[in-house]
């Protein structure tokens, strides 16, 4: 008994305050830690993860992911660092989809685009926590429910978002949704990844590794064009682990698209045409491609030797490495980090040859991601 009480008492979960909305909110920050050490932190707006220490192969700790140390840094210089997007994470193209025979139009943020929920997404609200201690894990639950006709979306929603810390250095992540009206559902969380530690250099030399034999090519405005195209012969080829920088400035369409890597990798393990047709213009709900998570992603970082293990229950994995970041002052220039956002496919709602995002009334939208950190020898 004395050696589980010490057990359980090197796992903690502990909040406190971390500032003041303009509007008078007050957003707080919760503390996960283990045994090793790990340590991640979380705050309610946004359900934003705000840094991940974990150790390298010496045993040094650093933090892994950009997040700052304020919260008006959050509010002044938003790029979603850490935070949970939605109603859909990613873009739908023109903002506009059809739905059960109706035309849905959601706000347009991003060059014609919707993107990550819109111009107040999941991203710019304060979620309701709780913490809680679980199976030897420490954790906590974020909810929030967003009204029928938020950025246009139809139905009433009520989300929840459990982040867990387990003994194996593993951070756990689970989406759970309900809706009382069918409409797109694509959650994720969008971390950006340091493994030599936040404001140490790019991840040029970070090596790589995705479980995914295709990719959706996209259009001008990044929006994907419906194909479903194979890896091999392009700078798109991941399959054995390679330095992200070795082909980022390719000459290769996509890749100038993109301004380097920022697009969805098919996963294996999901088929094309999975998605049954609609009947009578009905769409099907939601699905996962698989009930739990498989491996998706693997990212090694030389010199520290940490790593990072991506599992999923999605279909898709976003792979963004950081072309557009712009805040040399904090030391989050371009390419300093990267992002392995699992989902369903950018803009699902106007492709029925990808996987459906649509969740109906009395359905539970559920997926898992387990992001592991470890080290090489």
């Amino acid at each position: 008994m004395r050696l589980v009480a010490l057990f359980l008492a090197t796992m903690t979960v502990s909040r406190a305050p971390f500032g003041t909305l303009p509007g008078g909110g007050v957003v707080e920050v919760f503390t996960l830690a283990n045994a090793n050490g790990a340590e991640v932190r979380a705050m309610t707006y946004g359900a934003t993860i705000i840094s991940v220490r974990v150790p390298d192969r010496a045993g040094r700790m650093d933090d892994v992911v950009l997040g700052f140390d304020n919260l008006d840094d959050y509010l002044a210089k938003a790029r979603f660092f850490g935070t949970i997007v939605g109603r859909y994470g990613n873009r739908i193209g023109k903002g506009r989809f059809t739905l059960d025979g109706s035309t849905i139009q959601l706000t347009i943020n991003n060059g014609g685009n919707h993107l990550h929920g819109g111009e107040k997404g999941f991203d710019k609200v304060v979620w309701k926590p709780q913490p809680f201690e679980r199976d030897g894990s420490v954790g906590v639950a974020f909810t929030y429910t967003s009204a029928d006709g938020e950025q246009g979306y139809p139905g009433a929603l009520e989300a929840g978002v459990p982040y867990t810390l387990t003994p194996r250095n593993e951070l756990i992540i689970d989406y759970l949704a309900r809706t009382d009206k069918a409409t797109p559902i694509n959650l994720t969380n969008h971390s950006y990844f340091n493994l030599a530690g936040r404001g140490r250099g790019d991840i040029l030399h970070h090596e790589l590794s995705l479980d995914a034999d295709r990719y959706t090519p996209t259009d001008t405005t990044q929006i994907p064009t419906g194909e479903i195209a194979p890896v091999a012969g392009t700078p798109f080829d991941f399959r054995r682990a390679t330095p992200i920088g070795a082909r980022i400035d390719a000459n290769d369409e996509q890749i100038r698209r993109g301004h380097g890597y920022d697009h969805n990798f098919v996963l294996n393990g999901w088929s094309e045409g999975a998605q049954t047709p609609p009947a009578a213009g009905a769409r099907p709900s939601q699905a996962s491609v698989a009930a739990t998570p498989h491996h998706a992603a693997r990212v090694v970082e030389p010199t520290t030797g940490r790593t990072l293990d991506v599992a999923t229950t999605e279909p898709g994995v976003q792979f963004y490495s950081g072309n557009n970041l712009d805040l040399e002052r904090n030391g989050f220039g371009r390419r300093t980090a990267f992002c392995l956002e699992t989902q369903h496919f950018p803009d699902s709602p106007n492709h029925l040859n990808f996987p459906s995002t649509i969740v109906r009334a009395g359905d539970t939208y559920r997926s898992r991601t387990v992001y592991t950190f470890g080290v090489t020898p």
